[in-house]
Parts: C-alpha cells; structure tokens; sequence
C-alpha cells in the first residue's frame, strides 16, 4: 500500500472524539482511507465523514481544514497520509 502525506492534525477535542486536519498537499474525501501517526498514534481509519461548520462536506481541499471523527486519541502535530492500495 501506498501512502502520500496529505495534512496534519491541528486540534483534538477527547470528549466527542474528533481530530481538526489540515490538508497541506491535494485533497481528502469521504469513504477515502487514511493513516494517521505520530509520537504516540498509529492507526489506520475509513474517513466516515468530514464537517466544516458543522455542515457535512464530501471534500477539503489544500489550505482547508475540517473535522473527521477518529477511532483513537491523535495528538497535535499528528501526520495524515492517504492510503491507496
């Protein structure tokens, strides 16, 4: 599988469980794979859905930032790659 380095984590909330991306090269969509690491996390995840002012959109783009719910605790500064097969 390959992985391209497309963003990063800027901002976690525990509680509800979602992490802030900011897309720094192309774009993320949901139902897209990606793989989340850092000092601590690891992990692999389907991007269920994506929220910019608590309005579902279907893409971000370079430049744009979003909320995604995540499967385990990310910290700031975490990497975001897509994955493809």
């Amino acid at each position: 599988m390959a992985e391209e380095e497309i963003g990063h984590i800027t901002h976690y909330f525990p509680k509800i469980g979602v992490a802030v991306i900011e897309i720094t090269a192309g774009s993320l969509k949901a139902g897209e794979t990606i793989r989340i690491k850092g000092h601590t996390s690891d992990f692999t995840q389907t991007v269920e859905s994506l929220q910019q002012e608590h309005l579902s959109v279907p893409e971000i783009n370079k430049g744009v930032s979003a909320g995604m719910k995540v499967k385990e605790h990310v910290r700031e500064g975490d990497k975001v790659f897509r994955v493809t097969p």
